[in-house]
This record gives C-alpha cells, sequence and structure tokens, in this order.
C-alpha cells in the first residue's frame, strides 16, 4: 500500500487483533506462518478438522508417526504428540509478539477433547496436562462454552492457565464465560498471584447464525408466511455480534472489573470466529469489515486472510441502533436469535465429536498405511 501500512496493521490500529485460523505442519516447515506473522497475524487458532485435512493432505506428519507408532503409543496419545509439536512450534514463532504486546497476542490455542465438553473436571484436567505438556506461556486452552464450562473456565484461570472459551454464539453464551472468566481472576488475585500475564478469549461464531437464519427467512419468504422478511438476510450474525460487544462493554467497563484492571487484569475480548463468507453473493470480507470494535480479535481463515490483505476497508462504523432493530425485526417475524443460537452450540458441540472422531480414524488410516508401506520396502 502506499503509506506502508497493509490493512492487518490498519486494523490493528483500531484495536483489532487479526489472528489466523489454520495450524499445520506445512505452514511451519515452509515459512507461511512467519510470513504472514510478519504482515501483522498476531494469533492462530486450531481445531480437529483443520489438523485431520493436514494429516490427510500431506506427508509431513508421517516420519513423526511412524516414530510415535514404534514407541507403542495408542491413538490418543499419538494425536496429542502430534497437536503439541504443532501449537509448541507455531508458539515459539509468535512468542516475539506475545512479549511486545505485553502477554496480549501472540497465543495459539489448543481444543480440549469433545467428550469433555459436558464435564468440568474433565476439561481441567485435560487442560493443566496439555498446557504442562506444550509448555509454552502463549497457549490457550480451547473450552467449548457449555452451560457447565463456567467452572472449569473459573478453574483454569485461577491457575494462570489462559483459555480461549469457544463455540459461543449467543449474549447469553459470552455473558457466563465472562463472569467465569472474572471470578476465576478474582479466586487468583485472593490467592496472591499477580494477574497480568493471564488472558483470555471468547469466540464468537458469526457466519453460521447468518447461514441458519437466512434458511429460515428463505423458507418463509417461499411460504409467503411473513411480508418482505427475506431483507433481513445477511445482517442477523453482524447485528447480533453487535449485541454482544455491547455486553462486553458493560461487562469489562464495570466497577468488578475496573478494580480488576487497576491490579492489572486484561480484559477477555471477543474474538469473531467463523468468519469466513459462505454465501458468495455476501462480500468475502463482511465479517471483518463489519465487525471492527477495540478490544476485539478476529480469526481468519486463509481465504479471508488474503481477501482482507487486498481489499479490505478497515474503518469503525458505529450502528448499534440498526443492529437493535434488525434483532427486533426477527423476533417480529417469529425468529427469537437466542433459540437458534443455542441450537447451533448443540449442533457445533456434535460437529466437534464427529470431526474429532474422524481425526482418530484418518490417523489409524494413516498408520496402518505407513505400517504397509514398511513393510514392501524392508
Amino acid at each position: 500500500m502506499s503509506d506502508g501500512i497493509n490493512n492487518l496493521q490498519k486494523l490493528k490500529s483500531l484495536g483489532v487483533s487479526p489472528w489466523y485460523d489454520n495450524i499445520e505442519r506445512r505452514l511451519i516447515n515452509k515459512g507461511f506462518l512467519k510470513k504472514i506473522f510478519d504482515l501483522g497475524v498476531l494469533g492462530v487458532t486450531s481445531n480437529p478438522t483443520i489438523f485431520e485435512k493436514a494429516i490427510n493432505s500431506s506427508a509431513e506428519y508421517d516420519s513423526k508417526i511412524k516414530e510415535l507408532t514404534r514407541q507403542g503409543l495408542d491413538i490418543s496419545a499419538i494425536y496429542d504428540e502430534l497437536t503439541v509439536w504443532d501449537v509448541r512450534d507455531a508458539a515459539d514463532l509468535l512468542r516475539d509478539a506475545y512479549e511486545r504486546s505485553n502477554y496480549i497476542d501472540g497465543y495459539v490455542s489448543i481444543e480440549v477433547l469433545p467428550e469433555s465438553a459436558h464435564s468440568p473436571a474433565d476439561t481441567i484436567n485435560y487442560g493443566r496436562h496439555i498446557f504442562k505438556k506444550i509448555d509454552r506461556p502463549n497457549i490457550m486452552i480451547k473450552i467449548p462454552g457449555t452451560e457447565e464450562s463456567p467452572a472449569a473456565i473459573r478453574a483454569l484461570i485461577r491457575e494462570g492457565i489462559n483459555v480461549n472459551a469457544t463455540l459461543l454464539f449467543s449474549t447469553n453464551h459470552y455473558k457466563r464465560a465472562a463472569l467465569a472468566y472474572i471470578e476465576g481472576l478474582k479466586d487468583r488475585e485472593r490467592d496472591g498471584f499477580k494477574l497480568n500475564k493471564v488472558n483470555s478469549v471468547a469466540s464468537v461464531f458469526v457466519s453460521r447464525l447468518d447461514t441458519e437464519i437466512d434458511r429460515m427467512l428463505e423458507e418463509m419468504h417461499k411460504k409467503k408466511l411473513c411480508f418482505g422478511v427475506e431483507k433481513l438476510q445477511g445482517k442477523a450474525a453482524i447485528a447480533n455480534c453487535k449485541m454482544i460487544y455491547g455486553c462486553f462493554k458493560e461487562v469489562f467497563e464495570g466497577k468488578e472489573f475496573t478494580r480488576l484492571r487497576e491490579n492489572d487484569a486484561n480484559p477477555q475480548r471477543v474474538l469473531w470466529a467463523s468468519t469466513g463468507t459462505k454465501n458468495p453473493l455476501y462480500s468475502d470480507v463482511k465479517y471483518v469489515d463489519g465487525l471492527i470494535h477495540s478490544e476485539t480479535v478476529n480469526t481468519m481463515p486463509g481465504v479471508t486472510l488474503d481477501a482482507y490483505l487486498d481489499h479490505g476497508s478497515p474503518m469503525f462504523i458505529d450502528d448499534k441502533e440498526e443492529a437493535n432493530a434488525v434483532i427486533e425485526k426477527l423476533a417480529e417475524a417469529g425468529i427469537s436469535v437466542d433459540e437458534v443460537c443455542n441450537q447451533l452450540q448443540d449442533s457445533g458441540i456434535a460437529l466437534f465429536c464427529a470431526s474429532y472422531n474422524k481425526l482418530l480414524s484418518s490417523l489409524k488410516s494413516r498408520i496402518g498405511t505407513l505400517a504397509g508401506k514398511s513393510k514392501v520396502y524392508s
């Protein structure tokens, strides 16, 4: 760009930290992660779906898989070792960003096991295990924001383990994660520990809400159940996010957190996730340009990151009143955004479990294939 500042850097100047929603061995080995970090990407998120695709689409993990198999590790343990390998190396690449940002950015997220989603005890134990195993300060443990999650979020924050509260869709989902984070900070403060190096984000999934509500509106339009509802298509997700950001401001500018902030506590930033545009009729940077607010994160898949570098328009637009109107009109049409969000969270956890099971199946197949090749060439 003519002024020498790219769009990711402009986002950061507006208070938005650009993160990248992908991690795999090829990106590390071929220098791609370092390249985008140099461009202004300040963090990385990952999930089992991404990792499963990486194993199936490259041979980068083969030598490591062979080594771990020879050690007699089972499938789950091999999964642990491979993900720790990627996450640790990515965290090392981001360590400078972590230090320069005073522990605000430079994180890599890794998920707890899906069967732990409704068990605080299992979530806490796995969070402790994987955080210790990776042994890097700039790691966030991803915890699905179920009704049971606050106990786990609170406990891990109390221990100084950073948390990415994920699979959040509604204001209610967000608020319980935010309040659990604050309670964890208060516990840690009472224990006599410093708060400045503890951090958390609340990952709100964006585009899935438009996909589902657009489907509902289209069905209503076809059946002529409500006049003019098609005009609301593509508006629900950003409107919902504006409500959530308003909740963030209320919680983290309130008296309770203001006192904690004076003791160097960091706010739990909202992270906009699932920001790739699924409807080709919408702008490919819709869920980045439409969600520019201070003290937020936007984690982008590769296609969206490329698009934003090319033609994003970083600027702040205050349209909360319009967002309120969208939510009200949807309610008038008989669509409860909160109900849809609850359904999306339930289905999201089911998809998380399916992705993890598919990953283990793919890993098992890869081990079998590599064992067969070893026999042929031995």
